[in-house]
């Protein structure tokens, strides 16, 4: 970096991905400087490289197999195949190369406020990073360190030659068969991605539902849709064991009680993550991790130790790119103007892309009323809805929930197969303010599946069933 840049303060970031380089990019426009020491996976982090990217090209790339295979209208005969598994991961990588050269590398490559050193970071004290042999002065230090697979506390897990999401977008082989232990996010996309691939999928998941913290009639109807799939779920499992013989993986467990033993090519453990916070020389500065290896920190991101600050996955929920640039920008701002902004999640939606997709902004009805809320929802079947009925696709509901005397939304859930394209148009409801009546009163166009949102407003006060097309 030559001397011309060297002018303001001096933020130095441990990691690479979405968190680290949107506090380089702030800190480049508050006319400050910034260093990124980046270590582990390349440059761009856990999304663009064994993330969002990887995983929602193969779901794109299975659905349209799946769709080929499947036709839903009379006269169509469709038919689809997997010819090359290995041209589709190379294909996932080219991909993933481009977008890490073009929406990271390239992004900072002529700004000179900004540098780039690849090695391992260490924090000696407050002050200081210690990388490749070098130590770099800070006026401020930012943690983004993200977060990794987090395996099971399961005998032969490891010797089993368990697959994580990092190693399973990276087989050039399709196995015949995989178990999936988890049942939330990454085990759902992962397993009906690889299902549709061709492989036969078991999900094993410890709790009695998928997805146990949404509404049990949710999670029921996608359990439903998997099991049409020919996805086996079985929940309820207390792992026991897991072992390797040859070319099978054997995982011995009790489901309700009884001994039960299940078998496949391969396993994939996707039961949570860890925050990649060891060696980093936390102990340095007494600062202690949580069991998981996430870092505590204030509203505004900083630390109980003056001047260093923390963002994205490594802080723990909720850990998705998008928040994590949120983070990663604020901690810098705060962290180099001196301000205590603090962070705002209202209004913030999720996505799981299955098939059809969940997705969510808010409350749920369950988490309303344990708020001391008086919540009311409106929930209305996609077979009401005029573009899932030209679709052929009426699988799933879209549910609103509103705070019962004011009539604000405070609320939204998704079973649709455009889950997440409609949750954001909720999103910017919930954070103007806006009341189910004034989401019904808005022009919806005809046959658009947002127009469901308009119909589900609708429906606090009508039947909808009682509606002739286009009504309010």
């Amino acid at each position: 970096m030559s001397d011309c840049c060297k002018t303001g303060k001096h933020l130095v970031i441990l990691g690479g991905g979405s968190a680290a380089f949107a506090a380089s990019l702030k800190a480049s426009e508050l006319g400050h400087r910034a260093t990124i020491v980046n270590a582990g996976l390349p440059t761009g982090g856990t999304c663009v490289n064994v993330g969002c990217v990887p995983s929602k090209f193969l779901i794109r790339a299975a659905g349209q197999l799946h769709d080929a295979r499947h036709p839903r209208y009379a006269g169509i005969d469709g038919s689809g195949h997997l010819t090359d598994f290995r041209a589709l991961i190379s294909q996932k990588r080219s991909l993933v190369e481009g977008l890490r050269q073009g929406k990271y590398l390239d992004v900072i490559a002529d700004d000179p406020a900004i540098q780039l050193i690849e090695g391992r970071g260490r924090l000696p004290d407050a002050h200081t990073v210690e990388v490749n042999g070098k130590q770099l002065k800070a006026d401020c230090i930012l943690i983004a360190t993200g977060a990794r697979p987090r395996l099971p506390n399961v005998p032969g897990i490891v010797e089993s030659g368990c697959l994580t999401n990092e190693s399973l977008f990276e087989l050039t082989q399709l196995p015949k068969s995989l178990i999936v232990l988890g049942g939330r996010y990454i085990a759902l996309e992962c397993a009906q991605m690889m299902a549709r691939l061709g492989t036969a999928v078991t999900i094993l998941q410890r709790s009695s539902r998928i997805l146990p913290t949404e509404a049990p009639d949710l999670t029921d109807q996608l359990t439903a849709f998997f099991h049409e799939e020919g996805i086996r779920v079985v929940t309820g499992i207390d792992l026991r064991q897991v072992g390797r013989e040859a070319d099978c993986i054997r995982v011995v467990a009790e489901v309700e009680g009884k001994p039960c033993t299940f078998e496949a090519e391969q396993i994939l453990a996707a039961t949570g993550r860890m925050g990649n916070t060891d060696g980093i020389g936390l102990e340095n500065l007494g600062l202690i991790p949580r069991s998981d290896g996430t870092i505590h920190v204030s509203e505004s991101l900083s630390t109980k130790v003056k001047g260093i600050y923390a963002a994205g996955d490594v802080i723990g929920e909720p850990q998705f790119v998008y928040s994590a640039a949120y983070e990663g920008a604020l901690a810098a701002e705060n962290a180099l103007v001196g301000t205590s902004r603090s962070r705002d999640y209202t209004g913030l939606p999720w996505v799981i892309f299955t098939d059809p997709q969940v997705a969510g902004v808010g409350l749920d009805e369950a988490q309303a009323r344990r708020l001391g809320i008086n919540a009311e929802t409106a929930t209305l079947p996609l077979s009401h809805v005029p573009r899932s009925l030209v679709g052929r696709d009426t699988r799933g509901f879209i549910r609103l929930v509103r705070e019962r005397q004011s009539d604000r939304l405070i609320g939204a859930r998704f079973l649709a197969s455009e889950g997440g394209e409609l949750c954001m148009e909720a999103a910017l409801a919930i954070r103007a303010g806006m009341t189910a009546r004034e989401l019904a009163s808005l022009f919806h166009p005809y046959l658009t599946l947002s127009e469901g949102l308009k119909l589900a407003a609708i429906t606090f006060g009508k039947s909808v069933a009682k509606l002739s097309c286009c009504a309010s």
